[in-house]
């Protein structure tokens, strides 16, 4: 059976023709599916019951429910979806004033980064636009949704297509018509699929940084060896980031290793002239490398000198590290759970 989740308005025009209904129908389809989020086609009562019969003969709506959850004492929610064989995880994180879905866009991911213990599990496919949409509509908290990062499981310019699909159909009107600014896609800067991001969407982009020094970059993250940090800031500059849209850029700090003033030069000089801002993350430490986490003086000591040298620094809280869902940590624990709790 074809699944309808994921589909754009013109792909479920197609459908509804294909299923010897008028083209307009396309539009009730895109209204039951993305407004009024049901999850079987019976509900879809303004369409006749033969069309409806035609619909089914062919076609599935695709909503799954997560398989499995646990709850952080922070008040962090991951959840568990299996796709297939596979299973990814998805991160809700509620604050005060918002509340933020960190959605997967791959099962596993091949980046390779030494520090990611997303990493450790290889790469075993890419989700279609619909099994991303369907981890924003199968929460429970769906509906209180302000934000979506997708920085959970698999590199989203490694699946640039299926990631424009999904934020075509988050951004339409025939869809759930959110703005733009509420959606955050990161990468660590393979550079075709970021052009593409950059060109045919006006959602944010966050940068996996980590290091400003080649060499050392690349002895971590092998993209590096492809797509050089220079290379990828060279082409974000190309853009315009003075306005609604903004670029991010994400730095894990590393006791001794990158959270000195001299990698702080390095920083102001690879970024000078973009506007941006840094986040500075604590290291969430998965045992699978030797890398020692930065303290709390030298990770205020390198945010006050970024942000007075003219690049708004912060650093971010850590949620969820004790249920594994802090920045790196999903690895698809929860998939021994027997079900959701």
């Amino acid at each position: 059976m074809e699944i309808l989740l994921g589909k754009t308005l013109e792909e479920l025009q197609a459908v509804a023709l294909a299923c010897g209904l008028p083209k307009f129908a396309g539009k009730q389809l895109a209204e039951w599916l993305y407004g009024k989020r049901v999850v079987s086609i019976d509900q879809m009562t303004n369409i006749s019951l033969k069309g409806r019969e035609a619909l089914k003969q062919a076609y599935e709506v695709g909503r799954k429910e997560p398989v499995a959850q646990v709850e952080s004492k922070d008040g962090t929610k991951k959840y568990l979806f299996q796709i297939n064989e596979q299973y990814i995880e998805t991160v809700y994180i509620p604050e005060q004033d918002r509340a933020t879905l960190c959605v997967s866009t791959q099962t596993g991911c091949k980046m390779g980064c030494k520090f990611c213990m997303t990493g450790t599990l290889g790469f075993h496919g890419q989700l279609t636009a619909g099994d991303i949409l369907n981890q924003v509509l199968s929460i429970p908290e769906s509906n209180q949704l302000t934000n979506i990062v997708l920085m959970g499981e698999g590199e989203p310019m490694d699946n640039i297509t299926q990631v424009l699909r999904f934020l075509e159909i988050m951004t339409a009107d025939y869809g759930l018509a959110w703005s733009p600014k509420r959606l955050t896609v990161s990468s660590v800067g393979l550079i075709p699929g970021l052009k593409r991001l950059l060109d045919e969407s006006d959602c944010h982009v966050a940068i996996s940084l980590h290091n400003p020094y080649h060499a050392e970059r690349s002895q971590i993250m092998p993209a590096e060896r492809a797509y050089a940090i220079e290379e990828v800031v060279r082409v974000l500059k190309q853009y315009d980031f003075s306005h609604q849209r903004r670029v991010s850029f994400e730095y894990i700090c590393w006791g001794g290793l990158n959270d000195s003033e001299q990698y702080g030069d390095a920083l102001l000089h690879l970024l000078q002239g973009l506007e941006c801002r840094i986040n500075l993350i604590r290291y969430h430490d998965g045992g699978q490398a030797d890398f020692p986490a930065s303290n709390e003086t030298n990770m205020v000591r390198l945010r006050d000198y970024l942000t007075q040298k003219g690049i708004t620094t912060t650093i971010r809280r850590s949620r969820g590290e004790d249920i594994l869902a802090a920045c790196g940590m999903l690895v698809n624990a929860l998939k021994n759970e027997q079900s959701t709790k």
